[in-house]
């Protein structure tokens, strides 16, 4: 293309297409962060960005769904994505650091870390990382777990070089890395490339001086394998002449063909002077080159031939990053602006471009056949007419079988082979033709035809299988026709692959393959006529057909009726077949399916009984006419069945009679389904019908379903029908269980009734649920001859009177012996005592009581006795039980009853018998002796019987004895309880009496405890003054004497002080403890002098006494160390800090010291406090302690003995005493402990307290601590110290966090000249940093806006732009403003400011190179109104500049409305070559009211988009001719032939007519045009229009016309040519005879051919295929194709599957 730029990127006929894929700042993605260190794009899958503004982020754009960017919060120096998966490699600050995560699993695959710093790394593989450190080359796998394999070290010439890429072939074994570094010295802005090829197989590197490289594979014609080539791009200054090529060679040599060397020039147009290529992409899908520079121009190179096909500028803005987009054949570049382009070949536009343009047909047909491009017809046809004419079949076939999207693959090409002449001896072309299709690739439609039907001509189908198997055919419903008789299996398959969906049905149907018809049908969306199948099968095949339906039903939704199948099948009387069919279908029980359920057990019935009892069975259906079904099963002697369908009670008391015929169990389990009340007229109607037959089938039921029916019911319904035998059955089968009393007793009397007394009996036995009063009155009236059942309902439920009467009345005495000695011998006492009550005689009675003997009870025996008055009855009885040994009470209390009534000596009897019960022999004797009584109750301890009895009897003095004796407290509580209105009168005895008596010490305590807990304190200081005053053994008793003292502390405190001093055995502490207690104090005081308890006695004068002068006496007195302890915590507790400090003093005391010491501080008795501190810290080593010194010496301001104490060893906290002397205003002691700690930061603070600001300064440049400096500065400024204030303000603002707080300080005091001084000297400094010039150019903003500008243009690399955007904005500093926009890149921005503000901030050529770079499309348009309104003279150049990103017909339409349109005509005539309708009609419209037809007909001619019949009627109506023939012309373009030939022949131009007229084709156009000539008799037209419209006259019209005209003379030359082409036909047909008869006898010798014919297929198959293997069963005719050399039928197929 030599030193043009060809046609732009997406231009008409651009061979080049280039889109914005996505647009990085559109993403959100910062202008600063894209750039060749921040993005990478190692794919056409994802692009990462690391964004390092703010918190530190990872973007990872997905290609595939660019609009949602992951942001992942990672700090990484460097982010690399898998090209394929989603894995990300990150490269960390530390050096040689390296990961890899796979971000779906959220895992860590890999980690490492080399000794030395990562410089560039690279996806060189989807597999393995490229690392390159300063001095090597590494490979890393992302599997497994190794270690980066070093590869290579880095050549000379690539040491201090940036690298930008690093590449491997396909194979792995040639690496090359790419570098660039500055350029020479006489051309400095040329920068260098250098590259480094390393072979891994040699193990050798070779230095390149190039910029870019890149691998492809190349297979060169006869080569069996790819060759290696690589591709790189140089721009080399030599001998000061610049030198740009592009070399394309091969590496690492093979056999076979080799690859010449290649290279061509790289052209830079002027002003890429010192552009240089970055990279470099190789398209496999086009075999391209693509090189792009950084300045965005991109060449396209052909990779075989190197031949240079493209150069344009694809980007205004800088490239820096490339990837290859393998999908599309293209590739991904990057710019600054952040835009991501891709670019590839345009397929439509690239053969045309190449062969029209460049005149390259070569490679133009190249590329198309390698590409398979459109465009290449016009090359293939002329070579291939030339080899076919030369008889070079053979090559033409290879041509037309490479030739580009099939241009050569016609029937016509087809056609043509046929027709060759078929040479004896050699294969025909036709068949070569196909061999070469075969072998390149496959066949086409109608190929796969023609060749079938030649081999199945020859009965070669197998070798059809064999091509199809490999893909070979393309299918066809004719090529399907053609094998369906040879082989339907591979008919089958054609059709399918051809989609010929109703010949696939017809094949399926006839091999009966209904479920893969059924599939089929609903893969393909295909609805066959199921209804014709169905009933074709159902004549030869039901259960096929069943299939078939089966498959039909489930088809979503069903092609076909449900109802309409069944009747199918119904109508052929099929009906095992229907009803099959039925259950598969309904078996999804659907209440849509009633109607089909009722049919299908309708006909099973009437038919076949069995099988509808089955269906019913199985409970599949529930939806069916159930009161129908129910009938017919009632006919079909289906009774079960029946009654589980009605649902009227009298059909089913029809039906149930019928137990016969129904299983039991069946009918039992039926009843369970009704209701209680038809449950029980059926089992009504089942007695009445037969009540012997049924009863048992009755009772089952009934026991089965009791609960539902209830017992009660059941039993009503027995009873009515009197069947005793029906209850006893019935009602045993539940008493177990059953709790109902009448249950029991009804199955009692039934059992009896129907003599089943062994099972009275057992129930009246066991049963514990009957009513016994009515059984009991039942059997007695049933009078059973065996008694046994009335003897276990009177014994268990206590009738024995009611038994013994009955028994006795009915003289059945030998059961009442039997009784009473065998059943229930406890009972014999009630047995006599009815037998009494009887008048029974004593003599049976007392042989009764002795047939029992033992066994009988004898207290409720003796009772019954006792009761009747008849006790000594029992004397003979109880003396044999005394004499056998008995010990029973009752029999000894029995005995001392009638020795007491006989009176026989009973004091003896009740003070020896060891046997009896005291308390009843007690009661016995109350009212006959209370002497007696108590001694029977003295003998049994019965005390309560005793306390009742003497005090009835007034018996005192006893009760007095017997209480002390007992020594029981219980007794003593109950005697002196004050509600015992005997109290006074035991008391007296037992003072006066009982105790003087006793001389036990047990019974003495006992008694006064009793006192004591009886609360009686008067009572018992009586009591114990008696014992311990008065001479006794009591008297020196140490529990008495402290008893005595507390009664009367509790009782009668007058005499404590008394007790105290007449006793001495007493326990004085605790009784002083008490004292203190009750408030006694000067007793408890006396008490704890008395044995010498000092600290307790003083503490009673301090604490209860409240006497501090008593207790200092008392101290001073005693002098002992405890109680100055004791008295100085007083003291402290009282507040009196100083005498407690003395106290502590004198009693050397320090535990209190934590105490002493906060007292201290709150009385501000410091003096004091120093002294007991001095003493402490010689006992203790205690921080606090020392610490507390020194601030006890601080608020003494003894500064001398402060600064004695800090310099001598001491373990005091220093920093705390500092901090509190300074909190609390102490600054001068401050000021020492900090200088002695060397605190600098608080001796700063301190110093500014002091306005020591000098000091203040060098003690904070000593802490150099930003919070001192803070603190000195504000401190420094306050008091207008404004130099040492900017010292400190230096050391701060250096800090970004403490700039803005500084400042606004500064601000608020209104010190802007000193806030403006302290900031100009802050750029001086090393530290400065980015805040100082933002917050200096905010201040410039607000208080001194002149040096704004100057500010900006100095340092607006290191100002924050948004944030002095922000502030630039709300002062209103436009220009300056706009400058930072366009620093900030924000070139929207920009813009609308200057449009919005343009007295101030606009300026044309700024503006222009502000307007190309906005990314909002809608301020092209504001601009271009904005201009309209202030500059319209300046439009035209501003939208030449906006030309390529304008939508033109938006532009249109604002100047239309605006009413200006003819003030962008020069625009309109710059974008026209967009051919957009818009510009179209505007030029057009300009042109018309301009009166310019030239330029009007030059536009409709170039360019055709636009509405050209308004245009036409437009130019219609205009007075100028030549517009109106413009009209006629566009009326004609547009095939309006009769409005172009009327306004033609209106305005006179016969020429324009005649030719619209002969263009048109048109016979009536054209005869009614040449009537029109004869009509005007304008002879001249009228045979000129003969000869322009000569193909559409007829000649009898134009004969008529002149003749009838009298223009015979101008028709005559048309005459003449009319009769020379009817010759010229007849000849042609005479030619086409003579051909036939000879194509007649040339087809009898191709029938003398076709035998030769018959092996030539053999060619058609691969030349290398193996043998078949041995097959003993291969028949004669494969034996024979063998020994021929071909391959018989199928051995293909078998090698192949092997």
């Amino acid at each position: 293309f030599g030193n043009n730029m060809a046609a732009a990127p997406n231009a008409p006929g651009a061979p080049i297409s280039m889109k914005e894929a996505i647009s990085l700042p559109a993403l959100g993605i910062n202008a600063a962060h894209i750039s060749f260190t921040h993005v990478t794009m190692e794919s056409e899958k994802f692009i990462c960005v690391r964004e390092t503004t703010g918190a530190n982020n990872v973007v990872i754009v997905d290609m595939s769904n660019p609009s949602t960017p992951i942001r992942r919060q990672i700090t990484a120096d460097s982010a690399l994505m898998n090209p394929v998966s989603k894995v990300i490699a990150l490269k960390a600050m530390v050096a040689g650091t390296t990961q890899i995560f796979n971000l779906e699993m959220k895992a860590k695959m890999k980690s490492y870390q080399l000794p030395e710093q990562v410089v560039f790394w690279k996806w060189i593989t989807s597999a393995r990382l490229g690392l390159v450190t300063q001095t090597s080359v590494f490979h890393w796998d992302m599997e497994g777990a190794s270690e980066p394999v070093k590869m290579f070290d880095r050549t000379e010439k690539l040491q201090g070089n940036q690298i930008i890429n690093y590449r491997s072939d396909p194979s792995g074994k040639w690496l090359v890395l790419s570098g660039i570094c500055p350029g020479a010295a006489e051309r400095p802005n040329l920068v260098k490339g250098n590259l480094q090829l390393y072979s891994v197989d040699a193990k050798r590197s070779q230095a390149l001086e190039a910029h870019a490289a890149s691998f492809a594979k190349l297979t060169l014609p006869g080569a069996s394998s790819p060759s290696t080539l690589i591709a790189f791009a140089m721009k080399t200054l030599t001998g000061g002449q610049l030198t740009s090529k592009l070399h394309v060679i091969e590496v690492g040599a093979q056999n076979g063909p080799q690859f010449s060397k290649k290279q061509a020039d790289l052209f830079f147009p002027p002003g890429f002077e010192d552009d240089f290529p970055v990279s470099m992409q190789v398209s496999e899908k086009y075999g391209v080159i693509y090189v792009v520079t950084k300045m965005g121009l991109l060449f396209v190179y052909d990779l075989e031939t190197a031949s240079a096909i493209y150069r344009n500028r694809i980007s205004p803005d800088p490239i820096f990053l490339t990837s290859d987009a393998p999908s599309c054949g293209g590739f991904y570049a990057i710019n600054r602006r952040g835009q991501v382009l891709l670019c590839t070949l345009n397929d439509e536009a690239l053969i045309p471009f190449i062969s029209g343009q460049l005149k390259n047909l070569d490679l133009a047909l190249a590329l198309a056949q390698r590409a398979n491009l459109p465009g290449a017809d016009a090359l293939v046809m002329p070579k291939f007419e030339d080899l076919f004419n030369q008889g070079k079949y053979k090559e033409a076939a290879e041509l037309a079988a490479a030739s580009p999207q099939g241009a050569l693959r016609t029937p016509a090409v087809v056609q043509r082979f046929q027709s060759v002449p078929q040479v004896p001896g050699q294969t025909p072309p036709l068949l070569q033709y196909f061999g070469t299709l075969l072998t390149k690739g496959g066949l086409n439609a109608f190929e796969s035809v023609e060749l079938a039907r030649m081999v199945l001509s020859q009965n070669k189908a197998q070798l059809l299988q064999n091509w199809f198997n490999e893909d070979k055919l393309e299918c066809s419903e004719e090529l399907g026709d053609m094998l369906r008789q040879v082989d339907p299996d591979m008919a089958l398959k054609i059709f399918v692959k051809a989609k010929a969906s109703p010949k696939v049905i017809e094949i399926l149907a006839g091999k009966g393959e209904f479920d893969k018809l059924s599939k089929y049908s609903q893969q393909v969306g295909y609805t066959p006529d199921y209804s014709f199948l169905l009933q074709r099968i159902l004549q030869t095949d039901p259960q096929g057909a069943v299939n078939l339906a089966l498959q039909i039903v489930q088809q979503t939704p069903p092609p076909m009726d449900i109802n309409t199948i069944a009747d199918l099948f119904l109508q052929r009387n099929l009906i095992r077949e229907a009803t099959s069919f039925l259950l598969d279908v309904l078996k999804s029980n659907n209440p849509a399916d009633a109607g089909l359920q009722t049919k299908v057990l309708e006909i099973n019935l009437v038919t076949f009984p069995n099988v509808a009892d089955a269906i019913l069975a199985n409970g599949m259906f529930t939806h069916y006419d159930r009161p129908r079904v129910a009938q017919l099963c009632e006919k079909a002697g289906l009774y079960m069945r029946a009654l589980q369908h009605y649902t009227d009670l009298p059909d089913i008391k029809r039906v149930i009679v019928n137990t016969h015929a129904i299983e039991p169990q069946t009918l039992v389990d039926f009843f369970g389904t009704l209701s209680r009340e038809w449950a029980i007229d059926c089992l009504r109607e089942l007695l009445a019908g037969n009540i012997r037959q049924n009863l048992q089938l009755v009772v089952q039921i009934a026991k089965e379903f009791t609960e539902q029916l209830s017992a009660k019911a059941v039993i009503s319904l027995l009873e009515e029908f009197k069947t005793y035998e029906g209850l006893f059955f019935y009602l045993g089968s539940f008493l177990a269980t059953s709790e109902d009393p009448d249950v029991h007793a009804l199955y009692i009397e039934a059992a009896a009734k129907t003599n089943q007394l062994k099972e009275v009996e057992r129930v009246t036995r066991e049963s514990n649920v009957y009513d016994p009063e009515r059984v009991k009155i039942f059997l007695m009236e049933a009078k059973l001859t065996d008694a046994r059942p009335l003897i276990n309902v009177c014994d268990r439920f206590n009738f024995v009177p009611d038994l013994t009467q009955y028994l006795y009345t009915n003289n059945m005495l030998r059961y009442i012996e039997g009784y009473v000695q065998k059943v229930n011998p406890a009972n014999t006492p009630l047995v006599v005592g009815s037998l009494l009550d009887l008048e029974c005689q004593e003599d049976f009675i007392k042989n009764l009581i002795l047939s029992v003997r033992s066994l009988l009870p004898v207290e409720p025996l003796v009772e019954q006795v006792e009761q009747r008055n008849r006790l000594k009855l029992l004397t003979g009885f109880l003396e044999h039980l005394v004499n056998e040994g008995s010990r029973d009470p009752h029999v000894h209390n029995a005995m001392g009853k009638i020795i007491i009534d006989s009176n026989n000596n009973p004091e003896h009897f009740l003070t020896t018998n060891p046997h009896y019960d005291s308390v009843v022999v007690g009661k016995y004797c109350e009212k006959r002796d209370p002497t007696l009584a108590c001694v029977a109750y003295k003998r049994g301890q019965c005390d309560a019987e005793l306390i009742d009895v003497t005090n009835r009897n007034s018996l005192f003095k006893v009760q007095a004895r017997y209480v002390v004796e007992r020594m029981d407290q219980d007794l003593w509580a109950t005697v002196l309880q004050e509600d015992n209105p005997f109290r006074r009168q035991l008391i007296d005895q037992v003072v006066s009496t009982a105790l003087p008596e006793y001389k036990n010490p047990e019974q003495v305590s006992v008694a006064v405890k009793a006192f004591m807990t009886a609360e009686l304190p008067g009572e018992l200081i009586e009591l114990l003054e008696k014992i311990v005053l008065q001479s006794s053994a009591f008297s020196g008793n140490h529990n008495l004497q402290n008893l005595l003292i507390l009664t009367a502390i509790k009782a009668d405190k007058s005499r404590v002080m008394d007790y105290i001093n007449r006793l001495d055995n007493f326990d004085g502490p605790a009784v002083g403890d008490i004292a203190v207690g009750s408030e006694l104090y000067e007793e408890a005081f006396a008490i704890f002098k008395k044995f010498n308890q000092h600290v307790q006695a003083v503490r009673v004068l301090i604490e209860n006494i409240a006497s501090m002068e008593r207790a200092v006496e008392y101290a001073e007195k005693v002098g002992e160390n405890d109680v100055w302890s004791t008295l100085a915590r007083a003291q402290l507790g009282a507040g009196d800090v100083s005498s407690a400090i003395g106290s502590f003093l004198k009693a050397s005391d320090i535990s209190a010291h934590e105490e002493v010491i906060a007292a201290a501080k709150g009385a501000d008795c410091f003096g004091e406090l120093v002294k007991f501190l001095m003493m402490v810290r010689k006992k203790v080593k205690d921080p606090k302690v020392d610490t507390e010194l020194v601030y006890a010496l601080a608020k003494t301001s003894a500064l001398g003995e402060l600064e004695e104490f800090i310099s001598g060893t001491n373990c005091a906290n220093l920093t705390t005493a500092g901090e509190r002397c300074f909190d609390e205003g102490l600054y001068e002691a401050a000021k020492v402990l900090f200088t002695s700690i060397s605190a600098w930061g608080r001796l700063a603070s301190t110093l500014v307290k002091l306005h020591q600001f000098q000091s203040a300064v060098e003690a904070a440049r000593k802490a150099n601590s930003t919070r001192t400096w803070k603190e000195v500065c504000f401190a420094c400024v306050e008091e207008k110290e404004f130099r040492l204030a900017q010292l400190c303000g230096l050391n701060i603002i250096v800090q970004a966090d403490e700039l803005e707080e500084i400042s606004i300080f500064y601000q608020e005091h209104g010190y802007f000249e000193e806030l403006l001084a302290l900031m100009e000297a802050g750029l001086g400094l090393e530290r400065a940093h980015m805040g100082i010039f933002t917050e200096l150019g905010m201040l410039y903003a607000k208080y001194k806006p002149e040096k704004l500008m100057e500010h900006l243009k100095l340092f607006s690399k290191r100002i924050n732009i948004p944030k002095l955007i922000k502030v630039c904005d709300q002062q209103q500093h436009w220009n300056e403003l706009t400058y930072l926009y366009i620093q900030y890149d924000e070139y929207d921005n920009a813009a609308t400011v200057m449009m919005t503000h343009s007295p101030i901030a606009w300026e044309h050529m700024l503006f222009k190179d502000v307007a190309i770079k906005v990314a909002n499309v809608e301020i092209y348009y504001k601009a271009v109104q904005f201009y309209l309104d202030e500059s319209p003279q300046l439009l035209n150049d501003l939208l030449n500049v906006l030309a390529p990103r304008v939508d033109h017909s938006r532009v249109v339409d604002i100047m239309r409305k605006a009413g200006h349109l003819p003030l962008v005509r020069p625009y309109l005539n710059n974008v026209q070559n967009t051919n957009l309708q818009a510009v179209n009609e505007a030029v057009n419209e300009l042109c018309v009211e301009e009166e310019d037809y030239d330029a009007l007909k030059t536009s409709i001619d170039t360019y055709d988009n636009f509405d050209q019949i308004a245009l036409a009627q437009r130019c219609e109506k205009n007075e100028l001719l030549e517009f109106r023939r413009i009209a006629s012309y566009i009326y004609k373009t547009n095939k309006r032939w009769r409005q172009s030939m009327e306004l033609s022949k209106q305005d006179e131009l016969f020429k324009d007519a005649m030719e619209t007229c002969a263009q048109s084709g048109e016979r009536p156009l054209a005869e009614e045009l040449l009537a029109f000539f004869v009509e005007k008799k304008n002879k001249e037209c009228f045979a000129a229009s003969l000869y322009t419209c000569y193909d559409l006259l007829h000649p009898d019209v134009v004969m008529e016309q002149a003749w009838l005209n009298g223009m015979t003379d101008c028709a005559m030359p048309y005459m003449i040519q009319v009769m020379r082409e009817y010759s010229r036909k007849v000849d042609t047909l005479m030619a086409e005879k003579k051909d036939r008869e000879k194509e007649a006898v040339n087809n009898e010798e191709s029938m003398k051919q076709a035998e030769q014919q018959q092996n030539m297929y053999a060619q058609l198959l691969p030349p290398a295929l193996p043998a078949a293997p041995y097959n003993p069963q291969m028949d004669h005719q494969a034996q024979q194709y063998m020994h021929q050399g071909m391959m018989p039928p199928g051995a293909y197929m078998h090698q192949q599957h092997y």
